[in-house]
């Protein structure tokens, strides 16, 4: 499969099986699409000839049989082996199911998942980081990312926990890597010195300009939080040499122009973002819906467009949704198995409730397990075989091998289905995906031209 798209002036062609992006001329890009609607290479040859010429007819198909040969265009499938060993290694550790803001579009019910708000106790803490460390079996590295609610209200269990989890690993020969998501709202600098101190990484919730933030993103009484939440983030990533943190915002049907939430932040300083699209069911005021795709998708063209400007000018700033790595990134198995969740990776409650992710906690029908005694293999055998394989709708998309079909949350809260992925999902990620492979074209061509 060879998806070929246009964008600013680039004609691209991603191979699909073999992950290879070619940047072309106007020829080829001719010819590949050709070949993609089902023509011969005798019919390509004489549909060149009589547009192009001869010459460029034989030197065009020449390129492309050696890139076949090759096996970088127009690949075949290859069959991959997606069992998966049944290693956990990563957990989401729900250190509060209480929050203090109060924010409007909160999948979690602001903070309390449909459920009774609380604090995680260490004793249940500590019994996850045992559970992890065993469920890991032979792997080293291991992830534990302290969630919400807001998990900083529950900052001494955080700090024990770390101790905890570093002392335990290493007595195994592991290694625990920390994350905290965060609203940043009642940060101390006691708390920031600690994260920084310890190499946490963090995320930081924030949506970009203060009249998008605070109209969604309040405080139990109805006050708008971006100030004080800018001025601790800016403490946070200052403290840290503006590594190892990203700021994740939501962006809704009222801020489609989300590029001037980007420029508003990267003019505060930071460089490593996230606006992720807002899940939400179809009649929510706040919704996105199909006849906002194509603003949205524009909307993406644009902040590609800006992000390369920058670059040009010696500013590298790293939108998450586009940073694709075609020579280093997961490997295709990992790729087609998606984000783990039910498989690799769970989620934790309060109590010490085990759920597929986070997004499944207060589901009691997605309840898995609990810490002090694992977890319960039939309840996760739907999970284990979620992969774009078995999704049909996957098995033709181009970007099957970037978004892993897509989440299982959204496909099950949506479509009551999880072989069904979130169609809205699908083409936002889609779009972002080709604005990716942009960037790393013309990175390519930079590098060439050096």
């Amino acid at each position: 499969m060879v998806h070929t798209f246009s964008l600013h002036g680039l004609n691209l062609a991603l191979d699909v099986n073999s992950g290879a992006l070619h940047i072309l001329d106007e020829p080829a890009y001719f010819a590949v699409e050709k070949i993609n609607q089902g023509s011969s290479l005798q019919e390509v040859e004489e549909a060149l000839t009589a547009k192009y010429g001869p010459e460029t007819a034989k030197h065009v198909l020449q390129e492309i049989v050696e890139l076949q040969d090759k096996e970088i265009l127009f690949s075949q499938e290859r069959t991959l082996d997606l069992k998966t060993d049944g290693v956990v290694k990563a957990l989401c550790l729900h250190l509060a199911h209480e929050c203090n803001l109060r924010c409007k579009y909160c999948f979690a019910h602001e903070g309390h998942y449909g459920g009774t708000r609380g604090l995680m106790p260490l004793e249940t803490a500590k019994q996850a980081v045992d559970f992890l460390l065993q469920a890991s079996k032979g792997r080293k590295h291991c992830e534990i990312d302290f969630f919400g609610g807001e998990p900083l209200l529950n900052f001494p269990v955080l700090r024990e926990t770390v101790a905890y989890g570093k002392h335990k690993a290493a007595a195994l020969g592991k290694v625990i890597k920390f994350t905290v998501t965060t609203n940043a709202y009642q940060l101390t600098p006691a708390m920031i010195e600690y994260l920084n101190q310890e190499n946490i990484s963090i995320v930081l919730s924030i949506d970009g300009r203060e009249t998008v933030h605070n109209r969604f993103r309040v405080t139990p009484s109805g006050e708008g939080s971006w100030q004080q939440v800018l001025k601790n983030c800016k403490k946070v990533v200052s403290g840290r040499n503006n590594d190892n943190y990203y700021l994740r915002g939501t962006f809704t049907r009222y801020n489609l122009d989300f590029t001037e939430d980007v420029k508003a932040l990267v003019n505060e300083g930071f460089t490593s973002l996230s606006l992720e699209p807002v899940v939400l069911e179809p009649d929510a005021d706040e919704a996105i819906s199909e006849k906002d795709l194509p603003i949205i998708f524009a909307e993406y063209e644009k902040l590609a467009a800006l992000l390369w400007e920058w670059e040009q000018k010696g500013k590298r700033v790293y939108f998450f949704h586009f940073e694709i790595d075609l020579h280093h990134g997961p490997c295709a198995k990992k790729r087609a198995l998606g984000c783990g969740a039910g498989n690799t990776y769970l989620a934790v409650t309060p109590d010490g409730s085990l759920y597929p992710c986070h997004q499944f906690v207060g589901q009691e029908d997605f309840y898995v397990g609990h810490v002090a005694f694992g977890v319960e293999p039939q309840k996760l055998a739907a999970f284990q075989t979620l992969d774009t394989v078995v999704k049909e709708i996957c098995r033709g998309c181009f970007a099957r091998f970037y978004c892993g079909g897509g989440c299982h949350a959204a496909a099950w809260n949506i479509n009551k289905d999880f072989s069904k992925p979130y169609a809205l999902g699908c083409e936002l990620q889609k779009k972002r995906v080709e604005c990716g492979l942009y960037l790393q074209a013309r990175r390519m061509l930079a590098n060439l031209n050096g």
